[in-house]
């Protein structure tokens, strides 16, 4: 009976404790948000879900593009107050605690060089920039103006790439050997992105290429975390343009191969894929883990016959979703991670800048360390 009772009296107090860190959250108030442009498609997805969060409070919107504005304001129901066509002109008049970028990738220097002048944070959708020179740009400007900048890539929250990166840094695949990274879909056109998403990812200026930039930084920014931010030796790369009647200005198929002192990474980046794919493949000298979807790997450790399918942990809050992580780092001093981080990004726009040019003249190139 005592033994109940003892039992009983740590259950509520465990379930006490539980209700006042709920509480606490909910008295927290939220992070007020501002929106830099609305080209860019997965901003849809962003209105879906921080609508519905209260964690999350937008306070302004900036696009020249009012019709484009208005577009988003009735499918979610936008209060018109909400609009600006200025970046600068919105915040200063909403005073945000952080920007997020939905423009163009070429637009992102600008984006950073205003908010780092105006000492807001940044978060981007990936990849950082077009150039390497936009990427030393972008992170001078965020250096003068003490402001953090993230880039957020999709697959920073999959478990299973968390998962595929603790097996190989426990040791229990032994040194990384070889990464192949695949990413992309069958074509933004055949899957039926927006018309202002459309024209700037076929726009070689203001995306930096086809495939190769848009599914290419994937790769290689799991790449530069797996490898702890640790700059490749060369870079190589092939594009192709498949579909030219369609991607007339850019390629639709990249293949990059980066490589390390012991290592080596393929990036194979599409707009030709039957199917939607995220995937990587890890073989460290004695196992291997390849990423299934977000949820699962498949594991084989040395000394078993085969691989064996296995459910990937949970990643740990707030390193499991971009506005809970973004909140975290910006008002409860979380630490930045490898995958979102500038300086991964200014790395990873090197390898791409590097894939572009050797994809140009035919030649390898090497990185500056």
């Amino acid at each position: 009976m005592k033994r109940i009772m003892i039992s009983a009296a740590l259950g509520l107090a465990i379930g006490m404790a539980w209700a006042a860190k709920a509480s606490q959250a909910q008295e927290k108030p939220p992070l007020r948000v501002a929106i830099a442009g609305l080209v860019h498609g997965h901003v849809d997805g962003f209105f879906r879900g921080a609508l519905k969060r209260q964690d999350i409070q937008i306070v302004g919107i900036a696009d020249p593009d009012r019709a484009l504005f208005a577009t988003y304001a009735k499918k979610y129901g936008l209060d018109d107050k909400l609009y600006y066509p200025d970046l600068e002109e919105m915040v200063k008049a909403t005073k945000p605690q952080a920007v997020l970028g939905y423009t163009s990738t070429f637009d992102h220097r600008k984006l950073v060089e205003t908010c780092a002048k105006l000492g807001v944070p940044v978060m981007m959708e990936k990849p950082l920039a077009v150039s390497a020179s936009d990427a030393y740009a972008i992170a001078k400007a965020a250096k003068d103006g003490k402001i953090t900048v993230l880039v957020n890539y999709e697959t920073s929250w999959y478990p299973s790439n968390h998962e595929a990166y603790d097996l190989a840094h426990s040791g229990t695949l032994g040194d990384i050997r070889k990464v192949v990274v695949h990413d992309g879909h069958s074509g933004p056109k055949e899957i039926g992105v927006g018309p202002e998403f459309l024209s700037w990812l076929t726009d070689p200026k203001l995306n930096g290429g086809g495939a190769l930039f848009d599914f290419g930084c994937y790769g290689a920014d799991l790449m530069t975390w797996l490898m702890n931010g640790e700059k490749p030796l060369t870079v190589t790369a092939v594009t192709q343009q498949i579909k030219p009647e369609i991607y007339t200005k850019v390629d639709d198929e990249a293949t990059i191969v980066i490589t390390y002192p012991k290592a080596q990474a393929i990036i194979q980046a599409s707009w030709n894929w039957p199917f939607d794919r995220k995937d990587m493949e890890v073989y460290g000298a004695t196992g291997s883990v390849v990423t299934v979807k977000r949820d699962a790997v498949m594991v084989r450790r040395k000394g078993e016959p085969e691989a064996k399918m296995e459910k990937a942990t949970p990643v740990t809050p707030p390193y499991d979703d971009s506005l809970t992580y973004l909140r975290a780092v910006l008002l409860d001093g979380a630490k930045v991670d490898g995958l979102s981080s500038l300086e991964t990004n200014v790395t990873v726009t090197q390898i791409l800048d590097a894939a572009r040019e050797s994809a140009k003249t035919g030649k390898r190139v090497s990185i500056a360390q």
